[in-house]
C-alpha cells in the first residue's frame, strides 16, 4: 500500500477512518506541528487539543496529545467533546500557540478530520498549511514521530486535561445578552445532529423562561437518520417536526463539531444559509448599530452586497473557505464574516465560525425587533430585495476532474435562463453574473470528490432551471 496523499482542504485534512485516517497519519500530523511550532519558536506556549463525537476521536486526540507531549511541549487537552469554536477560544484563554481539533465537520460517518487552529484562533491560512504540508512530507520520508504515554505526560504536567466550557460562556455572554434571551421566553428547538454541540443551548440560555428541547442529543457515531450531520434542509426533517409539534419559535441545527448553524422558522420551514447571512448582517447594522467591513466567499449571498451598499460599510469578496475569510476579517477589521455553508464569525469573538453564537444572535433580532423568523425574512427582503438560492452536489470518479473542467472552460454560456450573462469568475470555480442580478457557480468541494452547482436569483421558479443550466455545464 502507498503512502497516504496527506493534504489541507478548505478546512483541515480529512479522510476515511481505517483507511487512510489512521493512528499512524494522525501522528504524523501532530508531529508536523510539533515541528511547525518548534521551528516558529513558540511551543513554550502550548497546544490545545480537542475533539468531536465521531467515532474513536477522543482515542485520536489522545495520540495528537502523546506526540506532542514527546516533543515537550504543553499540551491542553480538551474534555468532553467539544465545538471547533470553543476548542478555538480556548487558544486565547489558555494563550496558547495554537490548537489541533480531531473533527471531520460535516462528513458522513465514515469519515474524520485533523484541523489545525494558529495562535489567532481561527482556521489556518493557505501559507500556514502549506507550513504543515512540507513538514508531513519530511516526516513520511524521514520519520522522526515522537510520543511518550498519555497518562505518563499527565502524571508529569505536560499534558493538562481541560473543561473549557465556562471561559467560553463568560465570553459570549459579553457578546449578548444571555440573560435576557433567558428571559425572552420563547420554546427553542436545538439540534445537534448527534455532535459536539450537545447541550450547549440548554446551557447557554435554558434554566429561566426560555425553554430549550433538544433533538439528536445524545452521541451517536453513525449519525442514524441522517446523511451526514450537515444543517441544510434535507438533514433537518426531524428538526422541522419538532419545531411544529411542540410550538418553538425557532429551530437551530448545528454540524457535527457546531461551527456551522441551520435555521428553521417558527412554522417548521428551512430558512437558507444565503438569507440567514444576509439576517445576521442586518441585525449587527440594524439593531446593534455596529459599522464595518463585510466578508464573504465567492459562493454566498449578494444580499451582503446590497446591504453594504445601503449601509455604506464596504464588501470584501474571499474563494470558498474560513482559511481565506478568517484572515481577511483579521486584515480589514471586519465586523462579520460568512459563508454559503452555513459559517460565520464576528467582531470581539474569534475569527472563526460559530454556529451557536449565531444563533443566538438571531434569537436576540426576535427578541430586539419583536419578530418571528419569517418576519424578519420579510423584513429583510424590505431592504434587499427577494432572493432565492439554492445547491446540488454530484459525486464524481476523481480521475474525472480535469475532464469536467476542460468542458466547462471550453463552454462559457452567454445567456443563463434570458439573462445574458455580463461578467465570469474563475477564482475558486466558474461563477457566471447576470445582468438581472442573478448568479450560477460550479465549483468543486475541496474535501471531497463532489461537484457542487450553486445559483441565487429573484424569482424560486427560476431556481431549478438555473440549476439545470449548470448540471449541464459540468457535463452531468
Amino acid at each position: 500500500m502507498g503512502q497516504t496523499v496527506i493534504k489541507f482542504g478548505t478546512d483541515g485534512w480529512r479522510a476515511i477512518i481505517g483507511e487512510d485516517f489512521t493512528f499512524d497519519n494522525v501522528r504524523i500530523c501532530a508531529q508536523s506541528v510539533a515541528n511547525y511550532l518548534k521551528d516558529k519558536s513558540v511551543a513554550g506556549r502550548g497546544l490545545v487539543v480537542g475533539y468531536d463525537t465521531r467515532f474513536e476521536s477522543e482515542d485520536f486526540a489522545a495520540a495528537v496529545a502523546e506526540v506532542v507531549a514527546g516533543n515537550g511541549i504543553p499540551c491542553f487537552l480538551c474534555e468532553p467533546a467539544t465545538p471547533t469554536p470553543v476548542v478555538s477560544y480556548s487558544i486565547l484563554v489558555q494563550g496558547a500557540a495554537g490548537a489541533a481539533i480531531i473533527t471531520s465537520s460535516h462528513n458522513a460517518a465514515e469519515w474524520n478530520g485533523f484541523k489545525y487552529k494558529p495562535e489567532y484562533a481561527g482556521s489556518a491560512s493557505p501559507e500556514v498549511v502549506a507550513e504543515l504540508e512540507k513538514r508531513i512530507l519530511d516526516i513520511q520520508s524521514r520519520g522522526g514521530v515522537q510520543r511518550v504515554p498519555l497518562e505518563k505526560a499527565i502524571r508529569e504536567g505536560i499534558v493538562r486535561r481541560i473543561d473549557p466550557r465556562g471561559p467560553y460562556v463568560e465570553h459570549v455572554a459579553q457578546l449578548v445578552d444571555l440573560a435576557v434571551l433567558r428571559k425572552a421566553g420563547f420554546r427553542v428547538v436545538h439540534d445537534a445532529m448527534y455532535g459536539a454541540g450537545i447541550g450547549y443551548y440548554r446551557m447557554l440560555i435554558g434554566g429561566d423562561r426560555t425553554d430549550v428541547v433538544e433533538v439528536h442529543s445524545e452521541r451517536n457515531p453513525l449519525f442514524p437518520g441522517l446523511a451526514r450531520p450537515e444543517p441544510i434542509s434535507h438533514n433537518l426533517g426531524d428538526l422541522m417536526r419538532a419545531v411544529v409539534d411542540t410550538r418553538a419559535a425557532v429551530g437551530f441545527a448545528t454540524d457535527g463539531d457546531a461551527d456551522r448553524v441551520g435555521v428553521v422558522d417558527e412554522n417548521g420551514k428551512y430558512i437558507d444559509q444565503l438569507r440567514v447571512f444576509g439576517l445576521l448582517a442586518l441585525y449587527l447594522l440594524d439593531v446593534r448599530g455596529w459599522r464595518g467591513p463585510m466578508v464573504k466567499s465567492l459562493s454566498t449571498t449578494s444580499m451582503i452586497d446590497r446591504l453594504g451598499e445601503i449601509y455604506n460599510v464596504p464588501v470584501y469578496e474571499t474563494p470558498v473557505g474560513f482559511k481565506y475569510i478568517g484572515p481577511a476579517m483579521m486584515e480589514k477589521g471586519a465586523m462579520i464574516g460568512g459563508e454559503e455553508s452555513g459559517g460565520f464569525g464576528f467582531k470581539g469573538h474569534i475569527p472563526e465560525r460559530d454556529g451557536m453564537l449565531a444563533g443566538l444572535f438571531i434569537l436576540d433580532m426576535m427578541v430586539k425587533l419583536g419578530k418571528n423568523p419569517s418576519q424578519l425574512v420579510e423584513y429583510l427582503f424590505s431592504k434587499v430585495g427577494p432572493h432565492y438560492y439554492d445547491r446540488v452536489d454530484f459525486e464524481f470518479p476523481s480521475d474525472q476532474r480535469e475532464v469536467i473542467i476542460q468542458r466547462i472552460r471550453s463552454n462559457p454560456p452567454t445567456i443563463i435562463d434570458g439573462s445574458p450573462v455580463v461578467r465570469i469568475q474563475t477564482e475558486d470555480g466558474y461563477k457566471y453574473h447576470t445582468a438581472d442580478g442573478s448568479w450560477l457557480l460550479i465549483r468543486f468541494s475541496g474535501t471531497e470528490p463532489v461537484i457542487r452547482v450553486y445559483t441565487e436569483t429573484n424569482d424560486p421558479a427560476r431556481v431549478p432551471r438555473i440549476l439545470e443550466t449548470g448540471k449541464k455545464l459540468a457535463g452531468i
